[in-house]
């Protein structure tokens, strides 16, 4: 008959091995998920460098979609601004706000990240995050997709759509209301 000893000594030698086994995985997965980051971080900088040669590009079609907004609201011609709007939705271009300027001139993501700040408004929850918006969104709270998100809330804060009163957190400008218009 075997000694309680000698059955504790082969449990916990049983035990160390699946813990070793364990270890050598950790270790394994650790290396490919240092692999995957760094080919993930590179795609993160490529996107990056082609949009910093590319943004005196945008800039400029940007202004000439802000001018074209501008130019309708001072003639006072609705049917323009509604295809000013259209100009600004292929190239998800965000026009500067201005009193009367419908949510129309957004593309639906844009639109979308509104629609969220509106609700949360309505329900006195205060600001969002970027995290926050993605997991609303039902998206996979990644670093990928927060920072996507984030360079769109930035863009419509720095076109006085929404504002930021702490740092990386969001809530409608003064003045911007629900989808139905602009004020």
């Amino acid at each position: 008959m075997p000694s309680v000893v000698g059955l504790l000594e082969q449990r916990e030698l049983a035990a160390r091995r699946r813990v070793d086994e364990l270890r050598e995985e950790a270790d394994r997965i650790q290396a490919e998920l240092a692999v995957a980051e760094r080919d993930w971080q590179e795609w993160v900088i490529s996107r990056s460098r082609v949009g910093e040669v590319l943004a005196p590009a945008k800039e400029m079609e940007q202004g000439q979609a802000h001018a074209v907004l501008t130019a309708s609201v001072a003639e006072g011609q609705a049917g323009q601004t509604s295809s000013a709007s259209e100009v600004a939705k292929p190239k998800s271009q965000v026009p500067v706000w201005h009193e009367g300027l419908a949510w129309t001139a957004l593309s639906v993501d844009y639109q979308r990240i509104l629609t969220a700040l509106v609700d949360r408004h309505r329900l006195h929850q205060g600001p969002l995050t970027c995290q926050e918006m993605v997991a609303t969104f039902g998206m996979d709270v990644v670093p990928a997709r927060v920072e996507a998100l984030r360079s769109k809330v930035k863009r419509l804060v720095a076109r006085g759509w929404l504002a930021e009163p702490a740092p990386g957190r969001f809530t409608l400008a003064a003045g911007v209301a629900g989808p139905g218009g602009g004020s």
